[in-house]
């Protein structure tokens, strides 16, 4: 969708949930015939929390969220994810080559998470010890420092597919009990299968972490696919990669395991935008593979 200067998303009903699948092709007839104005701002994807934007603008802007810039590609393309808590507004601004700017408004549906109660889990993963939350705290903040720098790769610009097949068990933003206790929202999708299933690139990109055993999530890969989206993949058995290594889409990259804070083999997988946590099944609809 097109959006001229000081325009405000329009939020369309779907399926008793608001949101915004922004894919007008009058817009891309414009987009690829060159004719973008420098007023006119081009998104495409959800416009709910945990979706992924992907928009463009001219060669020549610089776009901004909140004061900072985003990257682009060669042809304008940008990305912006929003989290599960996301303001209700997303306010964007793009600069032309004259220094003029302009201001851009969209409305963001808020979504109603379920609550899932997940019994069975090894209690020292729900009522840690003190050990226990010193490393913790070290995981976390490896796993930090791994998604510190932004790349410009722009792997994720050829689409995305699942990393595993499966039925979905865990669903992103779900309020979680563990044991009977209350514990953080979950931020993946949780694909069920057996111990030892092969775990794809979902998109190409680079492994820029790799453990075979933290705390909650046991053997942990993460990908970068550029402009700081990532995928996370949790509670593995064995890591078929290293750091350093580039991957393409439909790599075998990993198995299907048990470990960390786990009932059962399944893949968590999870994605990020910098340091947003976004839904991966709204990343599959709004970067499906070409």
């Amino acid at each position: 969708m097109f959006f001229n200067k000081g325009a405000t998303g329009v939020l369309v009903r779907c399926q008793g949930i608001f949101s915004l699948i922004v894919l007008v092709l009058i817009a891309i007839k414009q987009v690829l015939a060159g004719d973008l104005s420098d007023n006119t701002l081009v998104i495409s994807g959800e416009l709910s929390q945990g979706g992924l934007l992907v928009g463009k603008v001219l060669p020549s802007q610089k776009i901004f969220l909140k004061g900072e810039q985003l990257y682009t590609a060669g042809d304008g393309t940008y990305i912006v994810g929003l989290g599960r808590k996301a303001d209700k507004q997303l306010e964007l601004t793009v600069v032309s080559a004259d220094g003029s700017a302009s201001q851009y408004s969209f409305s963001v549906a808020q979504r109603s998470y379920s609550l899932q109660e997940v019994n069975g889990v090894p209690q020292r993963t729900v009522t840690p010890d003190q050990n226990d939350l010193v490393r913790i705290r070290r995981d976390a903040a490896m796993v930090k420092q791994s998604r510190r720098e932004i790349s410009s790769r722009v792997d994720f610009l050829s689409g995305f597919i699942r990393p595993v097949n499966g039925p979905i068990t865990g669903v992103y933003g779900s309020r979680r009990v563990f044991n009977g206790v209350p514990g953080s929202p979950h931020y993946g999708i949780d694909y069920a299968a057996p111990t030892g299933t092969s775990v794809i690139a979902p998109a190409g990109g680079k492994v820029i972490f790799a453990h075979p055993d933290l705390f909650y999530s046991g053997g942990t890969l993460i990908i970068d696919h550029g402009f700081g989206l990532s995928s996370t993949f949790l509670h593995l058995s064995e890591l078929l990669v290293e750091i350093g290594d580039e991957v393409s889409l439909g790599d075998s990259v990993a198995k299907v395991g048990a470990t960390g804070r786990a009932t059962g083999p399944h893949l968590d997988w999870r994605m990020n935008w910098r340091d947003v946590r976004i839904d991966p099944q709204l990343v599959l609809k709004a970067l499906p593979r070409r």
